[in-house]
């Protein structure tokens, strides 16, 4: 098997990653940035890596024998330092703090550029463990009535709009209302959001609202894919909806038996369209 280098942000992601490695007995390594907290990563080989230095980085994958890399796990844009740079930094820099203006996927496809013309091949983290991918259908023991559909509906429309000017993945309707927008501070702190900012709907016996998460119109799949796990059922639990809406085969699902067992503990429904 072909030794695969893993960018790991924060969550569990990249440890499921690693540890799937480990388990077949694939070469890896384990790239930790500065200011990642990776708590797992002791019992992993690992590269220390800075931003301002992606020359160390790509020699130390090479060296490594490393051609293959994903990216799995919540990373924020970093606060370059130009006085870091190191010669390939210096010369990358333009390309860089220009990607950084952008939205999430234009930012990681210019980043993914950057591996790929110094001959690394990128694949998606769905492609390194394939059983991660949410299934259609619906597992949970609450199912999605009808109005939770048409609320399903309005936030699909809503997220393709926010989509197709590459904002975010995720949005929060409830009796056709729009209640939360995901923006570059993530689908947690919509949830926040919401929670905080209680709704005076309409019908005080309607539907209580949904999560709807999925990827963006024309999306590189291989970059920032839609994940939920059981932390995103407690946060939807504590906004006060009545589930989680995602897309068949455009959607990670960390830890299915752990996320189906919370969805259940909290009588929510996983709703796989």
């Amino acid at each position: 098997m072909e030794p695969l280098g893993i960018i790991a942000g924060s969550g569990v992601l990249p440890k499921l990653l690693a540890e799937n490695c480990a388990t077949i007995g694939q070469p890896y390594l384990v790239v930790q940035f500065d200011g990642i907290d990776l708590e797992w990563v002791a019992d992993h080989p690992m590269l220390k890596a800075s931003f301002e230095k992606p020359g160390k980085l790509f020699k130390g994958l090479k060296k490594a024998g490393i051609t293959l890399v994903t990216m799995g796990g919540g990373m924020g844009r970093p606060r370059l330092n130009p006085l870091k740079f190191d010669a390939t930094g210096l010369r990358l820099a333009p390309v860089v703090m220009n990607a950084l203006k952008g939205g999430d996927n234009s930012t990681l496809k210019i980043v993914a550029s950057l591996f790929e013309a110094e001959g690394f091949t990128i694949i998606g983290a769905h492609e390194a463990l394939p059983d991660l991918l949410a299934q259609k259908g619906c597992s949970t023991l609450k199912k999605p009535t009808e109005d939770d559909k048409k609320d399903a509906d309005r936030a699909r429309e809503i997220v393709s709009a926010l989509g197709n000017v590459d904002v975010g993945q995720g949005a929060v309707v409830a009796q056709g209302l729009c209640l939360g927008l995901e923006s570059i501070q993530g689908t947690d702190a919509m949830l926040r959001f919401v929670a905080a900012n209680p709704a005076r709907l309409p019908d005080k016996k309607g539907s209580k609202g949904i999560l709807l998460k999925r990827s963006k119109p024309g999306q590189d799949m291989r970059l920032d894919m839609p994940a939920i796990g059981p932390d995103t059922f407690d946060a939807v639990a504590a906004a006060g909806l009545a589930g989680v809406v995602v897309q068949a085969g455009e959607t990670i699902i960390l830890d299915r038996e752990s996320t189906i067992a919370r969805a259940d503990a909290l009588g929510l429904f996983l709703w796989v369209r």
